[in-house]
């Protein structure tokens, strides 16, 4: 007996992303001049950023890390958290963060 496939409905393919209310954690959250990850909620845009395999596998290392400490998130977590670290420092620092630094040289 073949099996079938369970396809999404018009309701779900063309369901509106605007206006639509995301879960109780705002994307962005900023207090005292620290910036906090986004964590896990519904994000409405993307940016495609390249990597050496290097950086790659560090990258993964690091979330497999994380895993044996008892966090488990994927690599998309990881990427948030460190942008928000970098903006809440720069945001504290200003020209002595160390992303000047980093993209200064």
């Amino acid at each position: 007996m073949p099996s079938r496939v369970n396809l999404p409905g018009a309701e779900e393919l063309f369901r509106p992303t605007t206006g639509v209310s995301a879960p109780s954690e705002p994307a962005r959250k900023k207090t005292s001049g620290q910036t906090e990850a986004s964590g896990r909620v519904r994000h409405d845009e993307k940016i495609t950023v390249y990597v050496s395999s290097d950086e790659l596998i560090a990258l993964e290392q690091t979330r497999l890390a994380l895993r044996k400490v008892g966090i488990s998130v994927d690599r998309g977590r990881i990427v948030r958290a460190a942008i928000a670290s970098a903006l809440a420092d720069f945001d504290q620092q200003g020209e002595k963060a160390e992303i000047v630094a980093r993209l200064g040289a």
